[in-house]
C-alpha cells in the first residue's frame, strides 16, 4: 500500500517538482535536488498527510527544504572558494533602468519570489503554499500581496530626467 501510494505520488508530481526546482537552481542541479526530495519523502512517508492536496503541498515543502539545504551547501563552498582565492568581493552591476520581467523578478527578495512562484507557477492555494513555507495562510496572503506590489513597482518605468541633446538648446 505504502509503495503503491508513493509510486503514484512520484508519477503525479515529478514533473511539477522538477519545474519547481528548475526555477530556483540551475537545471543541472535541479534533478539532484528532486532526487533528494523524493528520497527524503520516501523516508518520511509515514509522516505524510493522507489527502492528495495536502500530500502535494507536503512534497513541495520537502523539495523546498532540499533546495535550501543545497543553497546552503553551495554558499559554504562558494565562501570557501573565495577565502582560498583571496578574491575581491563581487560588485553587482548597476541595474538596467528599462526592466523587463526577468530583471524585475531578480530584484525581488527570495521570499517574494517564493510566494509568487507557489501561487503562479505551482498553482497552489494560499493554504497549501503556506504549508510549504511553514507559515499561516494569512501570513502567506500578506506576503503574496507585498510580493505582487514589489513586482509591480520594479516593472514601472523609472522617472528619468529628460536630456536636451540639441546643439543650441533654447
Amino acid at each position: 500500500m505504502r509503495e503503491a501510494r508513493f509510486r503514484a505520488l512520484y508519477a503525479d508530481t515529478y514533473d511539477d517538482v522538477l519545474r519547481f526546482a528548475q526555477r530556483r537552481v540551475d537545471h543541472s542541479h535541479a534533478e539532484d535536488v528532486v532526487a533528494d526530495a523524493f528520497l527524503v519523502a520516501w523516508r518520511r512517508f509515514a509522516e505524510a498527510p493522507h489527502r492528495d492536496d495536502d500530500l502535494r503541498a507536503w512534497l513541495f515543502g520537502v523539495a523546498r527544504n532540499c533546495l535550501l539545504n543545497a543553497r546552503r551547501g553551495a554558499d559554504r563552498r562558494s565562501a570557501l572558494a573565495v577565502r582560498l582565492a583571496d578574491a575581491d568581493p563581487v560588485v553587482d552591476p548597476v541595474p538596467d533602468l528599462r526592466l523587463d520581467l526577468a530583471a524585475a523578478w531578480k530584484r525581488l527578495s527570495p521570499a517574494e519570489q517564493e510566494a509568487l512562484a507557489l501561487a503562479v507557477f505551482e498553482d497552489l492555494t494560499s493554504a497549501q503554499a503556506a504549508r510549504v513555507i511553514g507559515i499561516s495562510a494569512t501570513a502567506y496572503r500578506l506576503r503574496l500581496l507585498r510580493a505582487r506590489r514589489a513586482l509591480r513597482r520594479h516593472l514601472e518605468p523609472a522617472a528619468l530626467p529628460i536630456l536636451d541633446l540639441r546643439e543650441n538648446p533654447s
